[in-house]
C-alpha cells in the first residue's frame, strides 16, 4: 500500500522552493536593518503555555491545536503560533534585564493547526513574525507595521491594504465588554455555540465570528472606538500620525478584533486587494499584547509584533502575476569522454566548488551528446569538455553555451583561467 502526505500539509519541491528562500532572505536583511535579532523556539511547548497565553475561549485553544501526552503524561502541543512562545523565552532567560531595550526579535518556521484546509490555508503552515518587548511607544507599532509593509513591497506586492484598530487599554476593554454583554444578552440564543460562550468570558470574540457574521446585531454592535479613553485615544491617534509621515496609507475598522486573546490597543491586519486572490483576503495579522508577560508569569511587559504566512505571500505573488528572479542556472558542467577523464572530472569538480563556482557531472554514464544535453537543461554558463587526449596532454576545452566561443585552457591553471573567463 502506497503512503500519501496527510491532508493539510504540501511538499516543497526544488522549483518552488526556491521563491520560499527568495522571502526569507528578504525577511532577514530587512531585520537586519530594522535590528530584530533571531529566536527560535521548540516545536513544542507546554499546552498551558498556549491556552493561558492564546486564551482558552480562541479557537486555535479549543478547536485548532495538535495536543499529545508524552510518556511523562505531560501536556505537550505543536505550537500553532508564534509570539506566546517567544514571550515565554523572553521571561524565562530575563530578557527583560538585558542593557538593550526594547528587546526586538524575529521567529521564522512551521506552525501547526488543525483546521480545514483551503487555497493558501494548511494546517503545517510557515510563519515569519516579529515581536518588539520593552516599549509603550506607538512609534514602534508602526514601526513594526513598516516592516511588514516593506517586506510585501520589496518583494513587488502592489495591491496591498492595510486596516487598524485600537482595542483600547483595560479601561477602555471593560467599558466596552460591558456593552457588548448588554449588546448581546437579550438575543444570544440567535448566535452560535461558540458565540454564546463568549458572551461571558470574552464578548469581543463574538465580533471575529465566521459563522453569525451577518447576524443584524453584528452591524449595531457598540464600536471600541466609542469606548477609548484619553490615554487609549490619544495612543491610536499618535499610531495614525505616524502611519502618515512614513507614508504608509490605511483604513480604520473598528470590528477588527484578531483572534488571540491578548490584544490590546493596535490591532492590524494586511490584506491583499488583489482579483481571484481567494475569499481570505489577510495576509498578515498582528497588534499589541501588554499584559501577554504577565499572564505567563513575568514582569509587566509592553509588547507588539506580527505573524504572516509564507504559503499567503507566495500565493498573493501569484496572484499577481509577479515572477520572482530565481537563479536558474549553474557556472561549469564538466563532461567527460574515457575512463581516465571521468575519474578525474571527480577531483575538477571538487575544485570548481572549493573556488565557488555551482559545478555538476554526469553520474549516469552517459555519451557526450547527453551530457551536453544535461548541461542544457542545467542552464550551464559553460561546459568543460575533458577526453583521455586532453587528459595526457594536461588540456581541457571551455565552451561558451551563450556565445558559441569555445577555448582550450591549461589543466594546471584551469580554476585561475575559468575565473577570468566569468569577467
Amino acid at each position: 500500500m502506497s503512503i500519501s502526505i496527510p491532508r493539510g500539509t504540501q511538499d516543497i519541491l526544488p522549483g518552488e522552493v526556491e521563491k520560499w528562500q527568495l522571502i526569507e532572505a528578504k525577511a532577514r536583511e530587512l531585520c537586519e536593518k530594522y535590528q530584530y535579532k533571531e529566536i527560535r523556539t521548540p516545536i513544542f511547548e507546554h499546552t498551558d503555555l498556549f491556552s493561558r497565553g492564546v486564551g482558552d475561549s480562541t479557537d486555535i485553544v479549543q478547536k485548532e491545536m495538535y495536543t499529545f501526552e508524552d510518556r511523562g503524561k505531560r501536556s505537550l502541543t505543536l505550537r500553532p503560533e508564534g509570539t506566546a512562545a517567544v514571550v515565554r523565552s523572553y521571561v524565562e532567560k530575563k530578557m527583560f534585564g538585558l542593557p538593550n531595550q526594547p528587546v526586538k526579535l524575529y521567529y521564522m518556521g512551521p506552525m501547526f493547526r488543525y483546521e480545514r484546509p483551503q487555497a493558501g490555508r494548511f494546517r503545517q503552515f510557515v510563519q515569519f513574525g516579529i515581536e518588539a518587548l520593552g516599549s509603550n511607544d506607538p512609534a514602534i507599532d508602526a514601526e513594526v507595521i513598516s516592516l511588514a509593509m516593506n517586506l510585501y513591497k520589496e518583494m513587488g506586492l502592489k495591491k496591498l491594504k492595510l486596516i487598524i484598530n485600537s482595542l483600547g487599554d483595560k479601561e477602555s476593554r471593560n467599558a466596552h465588554r460591558e456593552a457588548l454583554v448588554n449588546h448581546f444578552k437579550p438575543r444570544i440564543g440567535e448566535f452560535c455555540h461558540d458565540c454564546q460562550n463568549r458572551l461571558e468570558k470574552n464578548p469581543l470574540r463574538i465580533l471575529d465570528c465566521k459563522v453569525d457574521r451577518e447576524h443584524e446585531l453584528m452591524r449595531t454592535a457598540p464600536s471600541i472606538l466609542e469606548f477609548l479613553n484619553d490615554y487609549s485615544k490619544n495612543y491610536f491617534e499618535k499610531l495614525q500620525k505616524y502611519l502618515t509621515q512614513l507614508d504608509i496609507p490605511f483604513e480604520v475598522d473598528a470590528n477588527l478584533v484578531r483572534g488571540l486573546d491578548y490584544y490590546n490597543h493596535t490591532a492590524f491586519e494586511i490584506m491583499s486587494d488583489s482579483e481571484g486572490f481567494g475569499a481570505i483576503t489577510t495576509l498578515c495579522g498582528g497588534g499589541r499584547y501588554n499584559g501577554l508577560a504577565e499572564e505567563i508569569g513575568g514582569p509587566e511587559t509592553p509588547g507588539i509584533g506580527f505573524a504572516l504566512s509564507i504559503e499567503r505571500f507566495i500565493a498573493a505573488l501569484n496572484a499577481e502575476g509577479i515572477e520572482l528572479e530565481i537563479n536558474e542556472s549553474i557556472d561549469c558542467y564538466l563532461a567527460a569522454l574515457g575512463e581516465e577523464a571521468k575519474d578525474y572530472t571527480v577531483v575538477l569538480l571538487q575544485e570548481l566548488r572549493r573556488a565557488g563556482f555551482s559545478a555538476e557531472r554526469d553520474y549516469l554514464d552517459r555519451k557526450i551528446k547527453g551530457q551536453f544535453k544535461a548541461a542544457d537543461r542545467l542552464k550551464a554558463k559553460f561546459v568543460a569538455v575533458l577526453g583521455d587526449e586532453e587528459l595526457k596532454n594536461n588540456k581541457i576545452n571551455v565552451k561558451n553555451m551563450s556565445s558559441g566561443e569555445q577555448v582550450e585552457i591549461d589543466l594546471a591553471t584551469f580554476i585561475k583561467q575559468f575565473k577570468e573567463l566569468q569577467e
